[in-house]
């Protein structure tokens, strides 16, 4: 770079240096690319049998969903580590949920069936989804928004008009949608909100997924017309149940899908933990330190519980709001929290902003939730207080905040 000397003043502003090795900063990370060093890993340490363009086995898959246990694995003597990679690693737990479930989901994969992941809102069916992906053919970017909006030609192909008008109807100037990109490399393309998608648009692919083939009319007839799957080709579709009935699945579609239902997680201890990383690892993105303590946390992922599950660990009854109370919602305010007192350090006691956000979540689909929070309060809130709870006592003192 080459700028004017210091004594003679420079009308341009300088040019910024060139960054030429440095890969530019992403707000969020693939897993592919966030994992990469467990994926090559896994893809070393266990040769067994694998359905054709695997990259893992899915013993391999299960693995890398799921974590080693907290156990470091240790590749066999007889494999050769991929540079960078050491010999012994932990896989780390990605997903929190039952290990019959991912299990399913693999055996799914590898029988070359569809895969349909539902359950409410928040439940990391997309997350689980982007796992699977990476784990099965390298890549979770090949993938499809359903909205109300998508067109057949999304989920199939369309044109470059430029090339198109100037030459006609050729491969050169089609442009293939991730499905049909996934379909020609052997790969998982994924359809998020597959339901929000309108009953025709979801009907072409009934035909991609019995056939294994997209049919393109516009070129010469024979061969050149079809897009043949290659082997390792599958498609991994999420649905909201609370979507429902936005555009009901036809039969015939249904029938090319193994249904698999995401929960919320079962265990405290387990969402309390998950939500404590997820929101840790969003304040630190931030440039900040997550310092929301472990109390405030544990009654954060309480109360989503109880008005989620419509009772209370006590077995108290609970008036569920209509807002789904999901752990990516929790995880949401435990981030909003720990930003809170990291850039206000000192204005605020960090549990009494909990009030507050908790009536922001339960507004958001019904503003008469609002009073459903202040019968939680009235229950369990106040209950918990009355037993000598030092932090259910502070909730409890914060009611007002809930008055509108």
């Amino acid at each position: 770079m080459t700028t004017a000397p210091a004594s003679v003043p420079s009308d341009r502003p300088e040019e910024p240096p060139t960054m030429t090795t440095a890969a530019p900063a992403r707000q969020i990370v693939p897993p592919e690319d966030l994992y990469a060093t467990e994926l090559a890993f896994l893809a070393a340490y266990d040769d067994g049998p694998r359905p054709p363009a695997w990259r893992l086995t899915p013993r391999a898959v299960v693995t890398f969903v799921m974590g080693s246990g907290g156990q470091p694995l240790k590749l066999p003597d007889s494999a050769e580590a991929p540079e960078g990679v050491p010999r012994r690693l932990e896989v780390s737990a990605k997903f929190v949920g039952d290990r019959a479930l991912v299990e399913r989901c693999v055996v799914t994969l590898a029988g070359e069936r569809g895969l349909l992941l539902v359950g409410e809102p928040g439940t990391a069916k997309s997350m689980l989804s982007e796992l699977l992906s990476a784990a099965v053919c390298g890549t979770s970017g090949l993938v499809v928004q359903g909205t109300a909006g998508t067109t057949e030609d999304q989920l199939k192909y369309g044109w470059n008009y430029a090339l198109l008008l100037a030459q006609g109807p050729s491969r050169q100037a089609l442009v293939p949608s991730p499905v049909l990109t996934a379909m020609s490399r052997g790969a998982i393309a994924r359809v998020e909100e597959v339901t929000r998608c309108l009953p025709e648009v979801q009907d072409s692919l009934v035909s991609l997924l019995s056939e294994r083939r997209i049919a393109i009319p516009e070129l010469a007839g024979g061969q050149e017309s079809l897009a043949h799957a290659a082997p390792g080709f599958n498609l991994i579709a999420t649905a909201n149940l609370r979507d429902k009935g936005v555009s009901e699945m036809s039969a015939a579609l249904k029938r090319r899908f193994n249904f698999e239902t995401v929960g919320p997680i079962a265990d405290l201890d387990a969402e309390t933990a998950l939500v404590r990383s997820q929101a840790r690892a969003s304040v630190e993105r931030a440039g900040a330190a997550f310092k929301v303590d472990d109390a405030v946390l544990e009654a954060l992922v309480t109360a989503f519980r109880d008005l989620r599950e419509g009772r209370s660990a006590e077995g108290w009854e609970v008036e569920r709001p209509s807002t789904v109370m999901s752990t990516a919602e929790a995880v949401s305010v435990a981030g909003a929290l720990g930003l809170a007192t990291a850039y206000f350090p000192g204005d605020h006691d960090v549990l009494g902003l909990l009030p507050g956000h908790l009536l922001g979540v339960v507004r958001k689909d019904d503003p008469a939730d609002a009073a459903r929070l202040r019968g939680y309060w009235d229950g369990p809130v106040r209950r918990r207080a009355e037993q000598g709870s030092a932090t259910w006592r502070t909730l409890w003192d914060l009611r007002t905040v809930l008055e509108d």
